[in-house]
């Protein structure tokens, strides 16, 4: 056996070396399990082991040994390396293949998982739509101060450009507040007719309780034409709520003001659990808001260059149609990812 370890600033001559590499081989086929084997590879091949210090003294061997010295310390250090990997590989497999097992026994099963309840909503939502000639359009969640605001006709001194209300990244750029810049930038680009729906993520500064998040989900629709009346705006939001929430539900339409709508209307559903009768869900009145619509004001026109058209648009929070449609009392649930909440859809 090789004495070890080698004495630092003792140099080695080869045929120590040639002992050295007989030692450190038997050794690494003797090793009988893999904490040996973890012994011998620091013990030979750490940073203070043995090889590194014969390498570091290889400047001290006699000029005419250096040549074969330095090819027979690396012939060591890369076959004792490649020795030790195959032989804890070789016990991992081992060791695998002892594990008893009853291939008899049925396999388990795991679920594929299942959509979420937002993404139920919206894909339900774009389905309803799209067989009234709606098409998809999607945009960025990072957006400009004129589509988000100026575009949409929204005045500078609106609130909802204050810091408590909009995530500002500078005095241009912020997360957008809803999905009506997407409608302005397809009309940057399009003619018309257009008659696109537009689901995504949106952003306020909303403190978080059992119906407000400071991160949500709405989908809007745009319809542009000649002759676009506020009787077709009426008729295709009576068609989606017997499409959504069933063919006995009612709608009423309210006056209302939106900065980008003139006139502007909110969209209210006849309470499904109580059939308008009157409940906690609905708080008695027997009514459930749902969107937000009216007809494009003309100024908005302006800004993207439309000219002899009429629209409407319309609004809506997807997290509120999925509380209402399958009777969520808080929107927390929808974002805390507990499977005994979710493997309920």
């Amino acid at each position: 056996m090789f004495k070890e370890p080698i004495c630092i600033g003792q140099t080695m001559n080869l045929e120590e070396l040639l002992q050295l590499k007989e030692t450190a081989l038997n050794e690494a086929k003797a090793a009988k399990d893999v904490q040996e084997i973890e012994d011998i590879r620091i013990k030979y091949l750490s940073r203070k082991g043995i090889m590194p210090a014969v390498m570091k003294d290889l400047r001290n061997v006699a000029p005419e040994e250096r040549g074969v010295f330095g090819k027979t310390a690396n012939e060591l250090k890369n076959e004792l390396t490649k020795n030790l990997s195959e032989s804890k590989d070789s016990m991992a497999t081992k060791s695998a293949d002892s594990l008893d097992f009853d291939f008899t026994l049925p396999g388990e099963w795991k679920n594929i998982g299942k959509a979420h309840p937002i993404s139920m909503v919206i894909d339900s939502v774009v389905d309803i739509f799209s067989k009234l000639g709606f098409t998809v359009a999607e945009g960025q969640d990072i957006e400009d101060k004129y589509h988000n605001f100026e575009a949409l006709n929204t005045p500078m001194y609106h609130p909802s450009l204050d810091q408590l209300d909009t995530f500002w990244f500078n005095d241009e750029q912020l997360l957008r507040t809803q999905t009506s810049p997407v409608q302005i930038r397809i009309m940057e680009k399009t003619k018309p007719p257009v008659r696109i729906v537009t689901p995504g993520r949106c952003y306020r500064r909303d403190t978080t309780d059992a119906t407000h998040s400071a991160n949500f989900h709405q989908i809007e629709g745009l319809y542009v034409d000649e002759n676009v009346s506020l009787a077709d705006l009426k008729s295709v939001l009576a068609y989606f709520a017997k499409e959504m929430m069933g063919k006995d539900v009612k709608v009423r339409f309210r006056p209302h003001f939106f900065p980008f709508t003139e006139p502007s209307v909110e969209c209210d559903f006849s309470c499904h659990v109580c059939g308008g009768k009157g409940c906690r869900v609905c708080k008695g009145s027997g009514w459930i808001e749902i969107a937000g619509a009216g007809m494009v004001d003309p100024r908005v026109f302006k800004y993207v260059g439309y000219e002899g058209v009429t629209g409407f648009a319309f609004g809506m929070g997807i997290e509120r149609i999925a509380m209402i449609k399958y009777g969520i009392p808080d929107i927390r649930f929808l974002y805390e990812n507990d499977s005994r909440f979710l493997n309920q859809f």
